[in-house]
């Protein structure tokens, strides 16, 4: 199975990730995210935890890619993997370790700005969970 694909927009890039759980198919939005940015390998030599709440599937995502993309921006750690993902699927809350290193020592040609609600969805499909994601550039 494939984590994740992209797919054609206008002006922001669209994306639909892949996975056997709630669990993954969160982390591999969040490797399809950095993968709009740069197409380098991140090293993992930082750790931060997580921890993100929601009121839905879409917001819990929604407020875990933007956690994610303000972690870059205001501590200079750009996301190289996740560890220890949990999803609470009755009260909408994740807990994850991510890893990675400093933003410094890698060549982005993508900002993200942020994460839309536009056409966004979070769902199972045949046992299988698959997410689409906006992100405006």
């Amino acid at each position: 199975m494939k984590k994740f694909e992209f797919l054609e927009h206008t002006a922001d890039v669209k994306f639909q990730a892949f996975g056997k759980s709630i669990e993954k198919v969160f982390e591999n939005s969040a490797i399809a995210m950095i993968s709009a940015m740069t197409n380098q390998k991140i090293k993992k030599k930082i750790k931060k935890d997580l921890k993100v709440k929601g009121k839905d599937f879409e917001s819990l995502m929604y407020n875990f890619l933007e956690e994610i993309l303000f972690i870059m921006d205001t501590e200079a750690f750009v996301l190289g993997g996740i560890r220890k993902l949990k999803i609470d699927k009755k009260n909408f809350e994740l807990k994850a370790e991510l890893l990675g290193d400093s933003p410094k020592k890698y060549e982005f040609h993508l900002d993200v700005k942020a994460i839309t609600y536009n056409e966004m969805f979070v769902r199972e499909e045949k046992k299988n969970w698959i997410a689409q994601i906006v992100l405006d550039v």
